[in-house]
């Protein structure tokens, strides 16, 4: 009876985190985007960031095929080891993001001037490709912000051993988690030619 109260007052304080961070984090984010702060940390170069991220992304989404692929072999073992190199290369993908919008400049679509803004001309040099790209970021934050809080529950569940709620939530999880990863390097090098630098 103890320890089940313990492991629902630790399973409730879990949540609490998780939902903290899971507002903290597109709260940081959306800021950081809406209201650039370009150069507050001095001549520190975040230029390659966006291609480290790109980078970052495909790691993590080649590491979550070589987890559905252990997992579904039955190695338990290398699935964790896949997933908890994800969870590390997603990590460190967000810090450098954060870090990135916090100095770099702006980047906008279609913007070959480097001016900070997109004239019509430049937007109908863009074309229609302009429309996809914003489809497939917006739909990228969106899904990025909502997995949040699912992947934290499904390592939770993983590492507290309720396999049962684990399995359930990754059905979700996994392949949105998935497309967030491959859909931000798409958006790298859709945005790509547009950066000042």
């Amino acid at each position: 009876m103890a320890q089940s109260l313990f492991d629902s007052q630790k399973e409730a304080l879990y949540r609490k985190i998780v939902f903290v961070v899971s507002i903290a984090i597109p709260g940081v984010v959306a800021f950081l985007i809406l209201m650039p702060q370009t150069g507050k940390l001095g001549n520190f170069d975040v230029s390659s960031f966006p291609a480290i991220n790109a980078g970052l992304n495909s790691l993590t989404a080649l590491c979550l095929v070589m987890a559905l692929i252990a997992i579904r072999a039955k190695n338990i073992v290398i699935h964790k080891s896949w997933m908890m190199l994800a969870f590390v290369l997603s990590t460190c993908f967000l810090v450098l993001y954060v870090l990135y919008h916090y100095q770099g400049p702006p980047t906008r679509y279609g913007d070959t001037d480097h001016n900070g803004l997109v004239d019509q001309a430049e937007k109908m040099a863009a074309g229609p490709l302009r429309m996809v790209y914003f489809s497939l970021l917006i739909t990228h934050i969106i899904l990025a912000a909502v997995v949040l809080p699912f992947i934290l529950f499904s390592f939770y569940y993983s590492l507290s051993n309720q396999i049962d709620k684990h399995k359930k939530i990754v059905r979700f999880t996994w392949p949105v988690w998935f497309f967030v990863a491959v859909s931000g390097v798409l958006v790298y090098f859709m945005i790509r030619p547009y950066y000042p630098f």
